[in-house]
C-alpha cells in the first residue's frame, strides 16, 4: 500500500515520547495539534471499512475505520477500534476528575500523528462538529473536548483519538476493489459498541518493544 503513514522509526519516536511523559505535554500547549473543525457543515457521507483478514500493513491490521468523503480531496479515516497503552487522564493531568477513568485513547491513524480528534454522541447537532452519522459527529476543538469532559460521566458515548488515515483520490476504492477492505454502513452502534478491539501497537510489532 502506498497509503501516507508513519514509519516504524517515527512511530516508534512517539511511543518513546510517550513514556518519557512528553509527548502529551506538546499536545496540551500547543495549538497546531489541534486541527480546525468546521461548525454549520453538512451531513457527511460516510461508511465503515472493515480489513481483510490479512492486510499486511500493521497500522491498519484488524482494523475498522470510519472512513468520511468530505474533508479533503481525497478520503479521511478514523481507525475506531485501536485503544493504545495511554490513558485519557494522560491528556488532561489538571482535570483531577479524569484520574480514576479507565478509558484508554485511541490510534486514530498513522497521518499527523500528533493531532487529536474526537467522536462522540449527541441528540442535537452541536456547534464546532460535523456529523458522521446519525447521532454521531466528528471534532478536534479544543473547547468542546473539554466541556464534553467535564460532564458527570465524561468518557460516556466519546472517543478521543491520535492521528487519523487519508487516501489519495481514488486509492481507497482501489484498495477495496482488490478486496483490502469491506464496506459497511457507518452506524452508531457499530461505533461504540467496543467489540472486535485490538491494541495498537500490535505486541508483535517491532515498535511495541520499547
Amino acid at each position: 500500500m502506498t497509503r501516507r503513514r508513519m514509519s516504524p522509526v517515527r512511530s516508534g519516536f512517539y511511543l518513546q515520547r510517550y513514556v518519557a511523559g512528553g509527548l502529551f505535554a506538546l499536545l496540551l500547549l500547543s495549538g497546531s495539534s489541534w486541527p480546525a473543525s468546521g461548525a454549520d457543515t453538512k451531513p457527511l457521507n460516510a461508511i465503515l471499512i472493515v480489513a481483510r483478514d490479512d492486510l499486511p500493513d500493521s497500522n491498519f491490521a484488524d482494523s475498522i475505520v470510519l472512513v468520511m468523503n468530505s474533508l479533503g480531496p481525497g478520503p479521511v479515516g478514523i481507525i475506531i477500534n485501536r485503544p493504545m497503552p495511554i490513558p485519557v487522564s494522560r491528556l488532561f493531568p489538571d482535570i483531577e476528575r479524569l484520574a480514576q477513568v479507565r478509558d484508554k485513547v485511541y490510534f486514530g491513524g498513522p497521518v499527523d500523528f500528533g493531532s487529536v480528534w474526537f467522536l462522540f454522541r449527541a441528540a442535537t447537532p452541536p456547534e464546532h462538529a460535523i456529523q458522521a452519522c446519525d447521532g454521531v459527529y466528528l471534532s478536534a476543538d479544543r473547547e468542546l473536548l473539554l466541556q464534553l469532559l467535564g460532564r458527570n460521566k465524561p468518557m460516556d458515548s466519546l472517543r478521543i483519538f491520535l492521528g487519523h488515515a487519508g487516501w489519495a483520490p481514488g486509492q481507497l476504492e482501489a484498495e477495496i476493489e482488490r478486496h483490502d477492505w469491506t464496506s459497511k454502513r457507518a452506524e452508531m452502534e457499530a461505533i461504540f459498541s467496543g467489540k472486535s478491539e485490538y491494541p495498537w501497537p500490535a505486541p508483535q510489532d517491532p515498535t511495541h518493544s520499547i
